[in-house]
């Protein structure tokens, strides 16, 4: 270089030599010096002070090379250094290397150094990847204020009806089809759709599949937490129940596996609830487990009283209700209401007039509603008397009912032509409950749950042996 490209940086008792026009080019601070007409501008040589020698030469390396070497262990150097001489080019380079082990760091040096961008990085890092930063030690070091913020932000998008199974390949309206003609190309089957209210119709979610080991699973538990949908355990026709795991992640749209059961499940309830996920009872089980997302493990909690059949439950207000299916003895006529917090279940009051078995339920407020399954209205179930089920030709007609937690007030709502199935899956989406059935072929149902009413959701392209419906928040690239 020659001489009058050259500017000699001095520190302490260090001289660096450094292009002048890249000095300009990579720093404001040189840039509005040189530019400032000052005495100083004209000098061969600039004095710094109060910087860390080793992020003077990360820095000074960068802008003579363009090459920057990233540890985490000269981070808050590089940072304090780049910040101060107003480097943009590496501060621009910091987001690429958040990763779970130094985010929390980053987020500080952001704080501190009033690098906004950067801190708007971390803060997307840590929603996008949230259960892997509850397992980070310095995570919940931040604010209680903050954790909200980071678990709020996951809810942030569009919330989005999907269907999860295993779907022939969906024929768009444009394509001069008949609503809910497929297409028989031999391609691969879609395994994850999802709902456009405005048009209603399903549209692959960017032919996105399950993992190959989810494939032809049945009976399996699902929930939403922390806008990650979860599938858990089940079985496969002919072979054993599964313990596997795995949650879904919208913000990355990827699969993901997490720690499996410690007893294999089918036809169980999986449900979420203050922040865990437990999983109930199952074929001929009474037992309970919790999954702990700071942990990844599960852990065995409290059983119900005894085992259930084809009982139903959920979650209300932070604590899990079932009720319905049967004992090995009898019909149960309980509700039983479980706390998570305290690790007790109890009975809350028992239904002397009603049989229920096999409904999905949802829970809105203090309101639970069942959806589908049967439904046996009871006489003589007075003390000393035998119960005995009431004639009726519509006891699994599709018909929505609600339950007061508080009061134990049953209320049967407005029924559907249609008749409920034992295939039913249902989930709870903006202003109603959406409804997918065998029986009801290729109908999608909503039940509106502030008018009562029942509406058509639209057609729907195949259904299988193993879907599911949910609601998940959908960032806006997806």
């Amino acid at each position: 270089m020659s001489s009058e490209k050259v500017v000699a940086i001095v520190m302490d008792d260090k001289t660096y030599e450094v292009d002048k026009h890249k000095l300009i080019e990579n720093s404001d601070y040189f840039r509005a010096l040189y530019g400032s007409g000052m005495r100083e501008s004209t000098a061969d040589s600039v004095q710094l002070q109060g910087l860390s020698g080793q992020g003077l030469e990360l820095v000074l390396g960068f802008i003579n090379t363009s090459k920057v070497h990233i540890v985490d262990e000269t981070l808050e150097d590089l940072i304090e250094t780049a910040s101060f001489l107003q480097v943009t080019p590496i501060l621009k380079l910091l987001p690429s290397e958040i990763r779970p082990e130094n985010c929390v760091d980053l987020y500080r040096l952001s704080e501190v150094y009033g690098t906004n961008d950067l801190r708007h990085a971390c803060l997307q890092f840590m929603t996008c990847h949230y259960h892997p930063m509850l397992r980070r030690p310095e995570f919940h070091q931040l604010s209680p204020e903050l954790r909200d913020q980071v678990r709020e932000m996951r809810m942030t998008g569009t919330a989005t009806l999907l269907a999860i199974g295993d779907f022939t390949r969906v024929a768009a309206p444009s394509d001069g089809a008949a609503a809910g003609r497929l297409h028989q190309d031999g391609a691969a089957p879609w395994s994850m759709l999802r709902y456009g209210d405005a048009e209603r119709w399903w549209k692959p979610l960017f032919s996105h599949n399950l993992p190959s080991d989810m494939r032809n699973v049945r009976g399996y538990g699902y929930t939403v937490l922390h806008n990650y949908l979860f599938i858990v355990g089940g079985y496969r026709v002919a072979s054993q129940e599964m313990s596997a795991a795995h949650c879904y992640n919208p913000c990355r749209n990827e699969w993901a596996q997490i720690a499996p059961l410690n007893q294999k499940r089918s036809n169980f309830r999986l449900l979420a609830a203050q922040g865990r996920l437990f999983a109930v009872g199952g074929q001929s089980l009474g037992t309970v487990e919790s999954y702990s997302p700071e942990t990844d493990w599960w852990t065995c909690v409290s059983s119900m009283p005894e085992p259930l059949a084809e009982f139903s439950a959920c979650e209300c207000q932070g604590m899990i209700y079932v009720m319905g299916g049967y004992t090995q003895r009898d019909r149960n006529l309980d509700v039983l209401r479980y706390c998570p917090s305290s690790d007790v279940w109890s009975v809350l009051r028992s239904c002397r007039t009603r049989h229920v078995r096999k409904q999905q339920m949802l829970s809105v407020e203090g309101t639970l509603y069942l959806v589908g399954g049967y439904t046996h209205d009871l006489w003589g179930a007075g003390p000393g008397t035998s119960r005995h089920r009431a004639p009726s030709q519509s006891e699994n007609t599709l018909r929505v009912q609600s339950y007061d937690v508080a009061t134990g007030e049953w209320l049967r709502l407005k029924e559907n032509a249609f008749r409920s199935g034992l295939n039913l899956t249902c989930a709870l989406h903006n202003d109603g409950v959406y409804i997918m059935s065998r029986d009801v072929g290729a109908h999608l149902l909503k039940y509106n749950l502030f008018s009562g009413a029942w509406e058509s959701g639209g057609t729907f392209p195949a259904l299988g042996h193993n879907t599911l419906l949910c609601s998940l928040y959908l960032p806006h690239w997806l």
